[in-house]
């Protein structure tokens, strides 16, 4: 019996074409595929639902946030370095490589992250990808700060829901790596909020301002905002212009404040003396080490 298989054929007796590449509604050209798979974006079949499409929105919004820079520093410099700080499992690294720098010959992109699981994930997924400048490294703040793997100077700095301090320790890297843009999403600021709760009984007697976070949804409430007040001013200190606005609309996500800081290098001036005022009139004392430097 023969047993050799033929291409289906169509009616007219000649083989099919293999099926050109399915666009999928909502992805821009060009996009890997297959990265969207990995970042649970698109299905496993390649398609969009109501959830993921959501997403999708979300990612290219805070790209058009962030694709204006990656320009501005190339046209500056025909390169660029970018160092995702806190990067879990590399989604923002990704979608900018695979977005602006796959298609260009210059620019590499840095993940640093303290977990060495989700470091190692990110490397194999980079090597299946074949995303060559991409590196992931697993260091601590400090460590990542004087590491030669990193470069002197790095052009931006993105900490995309880095829990809690962890934003705070991005601030401190991109400011001793002199970067020229920090593009921060901050999440879980839960140390100024326990810095307040510490020191409630002390502050009712200090100032009626402690009305503002006598109440506990007030406290984490109340922490949460001055601890974004508290970056912003520390940045202004070290010549930086911020821009702070909403990433996407408050029903996707409560943590949703972005702040772009531009290097400048005129500080403001009474930035530091507010910061000072701020954290003594709180009775945040206990936090000046981390927001004045």
């Amino acid at each position: 019996m023969n047993r050799t298989r033929h291409k289906p054929e169509a009616p007219t007796g000649r083989p099919i074409a293999p099926a050109a590449p399915v666009a999928v509604p909502d992805v821009r050209p060009g996009q890997s595929v297959e990265l969207l798979k990995e970042l649970h974006i698109l299905t496993r079949d390649g398609k969009l639902n109501q959830d993921s499409r959501r997403k999708l929105k979300q990612v290219y919004h805070l790209y058009n946030f962030i694709e204006p820079l990656l320009e501005e520093v190339m046209a500056a410099r025909g390169d660029l370095t970018l160092a995702d700080h806190g990067a879990g499992k590399s989604y923002l690294g990704f979608i900018l490589y695979d977005l602006f720098l796959k298609s260009r010959q210059g620019g590499h992109i840095y993940g640093i992250e303290t977990r060495e699981e989700l470091v190692a994930r990110s490397r194999e997924l980079a090597g299946r990808l074949g995303f060559g400048r991409m590196s992931f490294l697993n260091l601590s703040v400090e460590e990542s700060i004087r590491s030669a793997e990193l470069p002197e100077r790095i052009d931006i700095v993105t900490a995309l829901h880095a829990c809690n301090t962890a934003t705070d320790d991005a601030i401190r890297f991109a400011l001793e790596k002199h970067a020229r843009f920090i593009v921060l999403v901050p999440c879980c600021q839960a140390e100024v909020a326990a810095t307040l709760r510490k020191h409630k009984n002390e502050s009712f007697g200090r100032t009626p301002l402690s009305e503002l976070w006598r109440h506990p949804i007030h406290t984490r409430e109340f922490g949460s905002q001055i601890t974004n007040v508290l970056r912003c001013l520390l940045l202004e200190s070290h010549g930086y212009q911020l821009t702070v606005t909403e990433l996407v609309g408050w029903e996707h996500s409560m943590k949703n404040e972005l702040i772009i800081a531009r290097a400048t290098g005129q500080r403001r001036g009474n930035a530091r003396e507010r910061l000072e005022s701020i954290l003594a009139e709180l009775n945040l004392q206990d936090l000046r080490e981390r927001f004045i430097y």
